[in-house]
């Protein structure tokens, strides 16, 4: 076969008709394309004279379409490109856009695994936070029996020790001041668990451990008990000691309000759910990072309060002659949380704020009436089962 020269026409060695001129065709453009675009042994003949470069520089296709050619040619004869590896998300602390807030640990050298399915990283939380809260308030309401049955047997086993002794009435003073104990036992035992974190963030060897377990954050290989744990954690000495200097500002009240047994149920679940709400956010936003304190538990506290006595006056520690009202503080602090988890601030967890304070909101507008004064079917139910338990003997009672 004679291929024409550029511009001759199509005049010599052409096959106008039959098989043999499609197949003559057919092998030459199969030759042709495997030798210039690299896919099996070339064809080469000689063709009048003419070099293959010559050839192929006069009927190759645009630059554009043998790129394209090429690359589809180059699939199909099996050189496809490697995978990406999916690699972890370190924490972003390197940029310049990111400001790590002192109050947080430095984490340059940890890595981070979001999912590629964000929402799906929020059903274990979910469901942990849920669990969790009914939990809290079913061993609230058990304490709370068995305590108030203490008391009773107490009081009867007083009444046989010395029936005269018993019936003198009781000192005005003797109820406050074991109200008092309960209270001081409740906030210090708070206290001496974030004290005791505290001095764990001192030891270099535990810092991956700390990291891992004692701050909350949806990119974490673990996300269900950081949520708790991170509410006893704080790494400043600072941070720590104004949220505990709040939480002993208002643990008088709220005890008094809740009750120690309630107190704690309160206290417990909001440190899970203002973490949730602050998983929702980070997922929400793609602003993944560690928190960690007890800020979203005292807020709740703190909301509580306000909102049982708004009309209570509060201060500044740092400036006792402005005094304002509790509700005001209250809409304040909702007001400067919800800017900054909208713009972004990083020196606080807003969002882990803000929910914390919605949920004391609700649990004192509705929670109360919803939660706690339901408890009368868990607590019939352990009664039962107290009373039907054998006794120690052996025998049923």
């Amino acid at each position: 076969m004679v291929l024409p020269r550029p511009g001759s026409g199509f005049r010599l060695g052409l096959v106008r008709s039959g098989h043999g001129g499609a197949e003559v065709g057919k092998m030459a453009w199969r030759g042709w394309a495997q030798r210039s675009w690299g896919c099996g042994q070339a064809w080469t003949p000689p063709v009048g004279g003419r070099s293959y470069e010559e050839l192929t520089a006069a009927l190759a296709p645009s630059r554009l379409l043998r790129r394209r050619f090429n690359f589809f040619i180059q699939q199909k004869c099996g050189f496809r490109k490697a995978p990406r590896k999916v690699e972890p998300r370190r924490s972003d602390t390197s940029s310049e856009a990111y400001k790590r807030s002192a109050l947080i640990p430095p984490v340059e050298e940890t890595a981070f695994y979001p999912s590629p399915y964000p929402i799906r990283t929020l059903v274990k939380p979910l469901f942990f936070t849920v669990g969790f809260t009914g939990c809290a308030f079913g061993s609230a309401a058990i304490w709370q029996y068995e305590s108030l049955k203490s008391r009773v047997q107490s009081y009867f086993d007083g009444i046989k020790a010395d029936w005269l002794d018993s019936i003198r009435p009781q000192k005005e003073g003797d109820f406050r001041k074991e109200v008092k104990i309960n209270m001081a036992f409740v906030y210090s035992s708070i206290i001496a668990a974030n004290v005791f974190v505290f001095c764990l963030w001192r030891v270099p060897s535990l810092q991956r451990t700390m990291i891992r377990y004692f701050t909350s954050n949806p990119a974490s290989k673990v996300l269900c008990s950081p949520m708790l744990l991170s509410t006893f954690s704080h790494f400043s000495l600072f941070h720590m000691a104004a949220n505990m200097y709040v939480l002993w500002s208002f643990s008088s009240s709220i005890v008094n309000i809740l009750g120690q047994e309630q107190f704690m149920a309160v206290y417990l679940s909001a440190g899970v759910i203002s973490n949730f709400v602050s998983y929702v956010c980070k997922v929400g936003t793609g602003r993944y990072g560690p928190s960690l304190g007890a800020s979203g538990a005292i807020m709740t506290v703190l909301a509580a309060v306000c909102t049982k006595i708004p009309e209570g006056r509060l201060a500044i520690i740092f400036l006792p002659m402005f005094t304002f009202t509790a509700g005001n503080a209250l809409k304040a602090i909702i007001a400067m949380d919800t800017a900054g988890m909208i713009l972004g601030w990083k020196f606080f967890d807003h969002a882990a704020h803000l929910g914390g304070a919605l949920f004391g909101i609700w649990y004192i507008t509705y929670g109360h009436e919803l939660i706690w004064k339901n408890r009368e079917p868990l607590v019939k139910i352990w009664h039962e089962m107290r009373t039907n338990s054998p006794k120690k003997g052996g025998g049923p009672k």
